[in-house]
């Protein structure tokens, strides 16, 4: 009998975050847009969704500067240095013979990331500057061309594989080292040879990470937005099945390609193009109804708008209080939240990461329960904090707590009712309270919190649900 009440909410609530999606039907023909309609079924993507929380890792040559050229402060996020008027071509080009990351350990990332909790992470295998952390034989502008010489990415590949966390890699498509790329659409004979070339060199550098790294479970695109990648709807989407059929079970985001039209993320349709959206950059939704019911992720920095190493944080540093409540709001609205991390030059974590790090990882030691496997459930936020859902329990995770010790907990007609209530951490019991009907015949229910309770984090309390026998009417409602 339990088996099959776990099953009628569970299905109750798939039913209700996927019908959004199930609502939208093609009416335009196209030859590229999404080849799928509705969510992903399959084990890879299903473990994507229970995840949580993830980490990602922005590293490259652009660490060494650190947001700083002859003693000038680069106000812009540090991996785009090589584009600031400050900063000559030449010089940054000729870092990577600096580059000798020797305090470097990929084991202590790993370790430190599985403490803080992540599932999975992404890495920055080639940003916008197209320097590789990898050797690739398509490019000399490689990790094996360093001091450093060795493989960074196996190196980051193994330690992660060896703590149970999953790999993601990042691959920019723009690469200002390359002759023949272009931003805007080419327009001369040569200019046509070159990204003809520059496609193909694109292409080749995706197959060999898929090769070279089989336990990446997908990869993540960014510098998609140039007109010239626009343009080329047939290389892409072509590309993208190639990709795939190498690699069943890859997860690619939203952001890889566009459709004939040049709809990116969404084609022209409106029908998420990719396995999930990754529109909500340094962005969290509003509400469930902002994702349409689609999988989606946001990724997060730490300081305002900083990815790589720059070594003078200014203007608001988050705190992990902050990143908690992010966290929870992301899973609360069937999303995973992945906070960004930017080493320095010689490789170390920086302190105020690390200890950043510390603290979700303590406060996920304790609260994980209500983060791992769990998904939005049909209940009206309130201003406590946020609700998440797995099997009969609900999770009350409280940031807010209220000055009268009651935490308010509405549910809908026909629904069901909470039989039990306490604290994740150490289980003690707290009192529910009937607190009646409302005008709209949903049952109020007060969970009482020990007046004497303080908690210097945000706290958990568990709601084990049942179905409710109960959905009739029992007041004659006013008429208005």
């Amino acid at each position: 009998m339990k088996k099959i009440l776990f099953l009628i909410i569970l299905i109750s609530n798939i039913a209700f975050t996927q019908g959004f999606a199930q609502t939208k039907r093609s009416s335009i023909p196209l030859q590229h847009g999404t080849h799928r309609l509705g969510k992903r079924t399959d084990a890879e993507m299903q473990k994507w969704r229970q995840y949580g929380l993830g980490q990602f890792i922005h590293w490259g040559v652009y660490a060494i500067a650190g947001g700083h050229w002859n003693g000038k402060y680069y106000p812009g996020a540090a991996e785009w240095i090589r584009s600031w008027k400050e900063m000559p071509d030449e010089d940054y080009d000729n870092l990577y013979k600096q580059f000798n990351p020797t305090a470097f350990d990929a084991k202590k990332w790993a370790k430190q990331a599985k403490y803080m909790g992540a599932k999975y992470m992404i890495i920055t295998t080639k940003h916008h500057d197209g320097f590789c952390i990898w050797p690739s034989k398509y490019t000399d502008y490689t990790i094996k061309n360093t001091p450093y010489q060795k493989d960074l990415l196996k190196e980051i590949v193994d330690a992660y594989d060896a703590e149970g966390i999953d790999v993601y890699l990042y691959f920019s498509i723009i690469d200002w080292h390359q002759k023949g790329y272009r931003s805007a659409v080419p327009a001369t004979t040569e200019e046509k040879a070159g990204y003809e070339e520059f496609k193909q060199f694109t292409r080749n550098q995706l197959i060999e990470l898929l090769t070279n790294y089989p336990t990446a479970k997908g990869l993540w695109f960014d510098g998609t937005w140039d007109k010239a990648w626009i343009e080329e709807a047939k290389f892409t989407d072509d590309l993208e099945t190639e990709m795939r059929a190498l690699r069943p079970g890859l997860i690619i985001g939203s952001r890889f390609r566009a459709d004939e039209n040049g709809k990116r993320h969404f084609d022209s349709n409106g029908d998420l193009m990719g396995d999930y959206e990754q529109g909500w950059e340094r962005d969290l939704p509003n509400s469930i109804a902002d994702v349409n019911g689609n999988d989606w992720d946001c990724v997060m920095t730490i300081p305002e708008n900083q990815w790589g190493y720059h070594s003078d944080w200014r203007g608001y540093v988050k705190t992990s209080y902050d990143l908690i409540d992010m966290l929870v709001r992301s899973v609360s609205m069937n999303g995973n939240f992945v906070l960004n991390f930017g080493p320095d030059g010689k490789g170390n974590i920086r302190p105020e990461e690390s200890k950043i790090a510390q603290e979700m990882g303590d406060w996920m030691k304790v609260n994980s329960e209500a983060i791992y496997g769990c998904s939005y459930t049909d209940l009206k936020k309130q201003g406590w904090g946020y609700f998440t859902q797995k099997d009969n329990k609900i999770y009350l995770t409280v940031f807010n707590k209220p000055i009268n010790n009651m935490l308010h907990v509405e549910i809908p007609k026909g629904g069901v009712k909470p039989v039990k209530a306490y604290f994740l951490s150490g289980n003690k019991s707290v009192d529910i309270i009937n607190a009646g009907r409302n005008k709209q015949n949903n049952s109020l229910y007060n969970i009482a919190l020990p007046a004497d309770y303080i908690s210097g984090q945000p706290f958990v309390i568990v709601l084990e649900i049942e179905k409710s026998a109960e959905d009739k009417d029992i007041y004659q409602q006013a008429l208005t």
